[in-house]
């Protein structure tokens, strides 16, 4: 085996936001930092956050200057209500039809 799954990595303009919004949609929370941490991190550190149940993986939600330019090629699947994510800030980007049997949803960094 050459590697083997560690976290997960997102990328946003508003880092501190999109953190905000997948601990409201997923239950996740934000990872303190180590004991005996003189002070909380800088504001413009990545942002971890993490299932408190430990069945999801780590996710770093980074800080990055420049604007989304295309499509993802990765994006997260995840189980949910639809009216309650788009109330939380998502958008709705195709509904459920008789090709697709899921909704697809973009979360509010979809743009940036």
């Amino acid at each position: 085996m050459a590697a083997r799954f560690k976290d997960l990595a997102l990328d946003a303009l508003d880092h501190q936001a999109l953190a905000d919004w997948w601990c409201a949609a997923l239950g996740y929370v934000r990872r303190e930092p180590p004991a005996g941490s003189p002070k909380p991190p800088p504001a413009e550190w990545p942002v971890p956050i993490y299932d408190p149940e430990g069945a999801g993986p780590l996710i770093w939600i980074n800080p990055v200057t420049e604007p989304k330019k295309a499509k993802n090629r990765m994006h997260l699947d995840v189980y949910g209500h639809r009216d309650e994510l788009l109330a939380l800030g998502a958008t709705l980007v195709r509904s459920r039809d008789t090709e697709l049997d899921w909704d697809v949803l973009a979360d509010p960094n979809a743009s940036n």
